[in-house]
């Protein structure tokens, strides 16, 4: 094996990973703490935690770590990781500029925005053509205005505006519009019907869609959830999904952006697949200086199971890919 770089030791430090779609960002934080507690690459925490801290939940003798802004568990891609003192860094990657690619499926629309929800309202799609999509594209360049979706963890008073929603409680106030910048929004591959993807089979029951339509109504009276009866009769055809990919600042919801575009195109859609190229300097594939790519989650999988052995510096697989990969603080 070719000899790698060891800075002092031990180290604080970032490095990106390259999170799988499926899993929770924590519940893959929560996996690779026993290797990192365990490598002589990080600072060991003393065997005994100070009184002070014992109503933490996290166990004595794991090192300390986090995340860089969370992914939505049917997402992949770059989730930046601090390790010891890096974890005080890791709120520049909240802010940051983002690079994503997702896939919009026409004609459904579902209380998350995304293919994990439920299905709240169906629209006729049949008659968006790609040149429709790349005009409406220029709506959302620059900066503009984005409303949260009301099936989020965002809170309002204390409360998380899902559980409005889920219990039909009128919302206090307008869900605040947040400003955010995007840097570029293109088309980058046209779908049509020749795709996998299908609409979600769960469904709101009435009594959901009342529910959700009562929080929405404490700030839009007009509020209304549905189908159009066009669009309930039974096709073979698939609905139309197409590809695009953006640059844009931190604070962007993707899945916020596809259901305006979906709307703004006289249609509803949902995001069935979401990918997140950049984050900051970390990045799938290099395209400019000081780019640093990330270790796949498959490496840290594997070592759960079979590290393996180490080579003849006492390093295993994993702890080399990581020593190649990070960023010491």
């Amino acid at each position: 094996m070719p000899k790698i770089t060891v800075p002092p030791l031990p180290v604080s430090c970032l490095f990106g990973m390259i999170k799988p779609s499926g899993p929770t960002s924590m519940s893959l934080l929560n996996d690779m703490q026993p290797l990192l507690s365990k490598s002589r690459l990080f600072e060991q925490p003393p065997l005994e935690a100070p009184k002070r801290k014992k109503k933490r939940s996290k166990k004595v003798g794991d090192v300390k770590v986090g995340q860089g802004g969370t992914l939505d568990p049917l997402a992949d891609g770059i989730l930046v990781l601090g390790v010891g003192k890096g974890t005080k860094k890791l709120t520049e990657f909240l802010d940051c500029t983002k690079e994503y690619s997702t896939t919009c499926l026409l004609g459904c629309e579902t209380d998350s925005y995304d293919s994990e929800g439920a299905r709240v309202r169906i629209a006729p799609w049949k008659h968006v053509t790609k040149e429709k999509v790349v005009e409406a594209l220029n709506k959302f360049k620059g900066e503009i205005k984005q409303t949260p979706p009301i099936f989020s963890a965002l809170k309002m008073d204390g409360k998380p505006l899902y559980e409005y929603a889920r219990n039909g409680i009128p919302l206090p106030r307008p869900i605040e519009p947040r400003t955010v910048t995007v840097h570029s929004l293109e088309l980058v591959e046209w779908k049509g019907s020749d795709h996998s993807f299908s609409w979600p089979e769960k469904a709101l029951n009435e009594d959901q869609k009342k529910a959700m339509e009562a929080a929405i109504r404490g700030v839009d009276k007009t509020a209304t959830i549905e189908d159009d009866p066009e669009s309930t009769v039974q096709d073979e055809v698939k609905p139309t999904a197409f590809v695009i990919k953006m640059k844009v600042s931190g604070g962007t919801y993707v899945r916020s952006l596809v259901h305006d575009l979906a709307r703004a195109l006289g249609s509803a859609g949902h995001v069935v697949t979401l990918t997140r190229s950049r984050q900051g300097r970390f990045v799938l594939s290099s395209t400019e200086d000081g780019d640093r790519t990330c270790v796949p989650w498959s490496v840290f999988e594997k070592a759960l199971t079979d590290p393996g052995a180490a080579d003849e510096d006492g390093w295993t697989e994993w702890e080399r890919e990581v020593l190649q990969h990070l960023e010491v603080i």
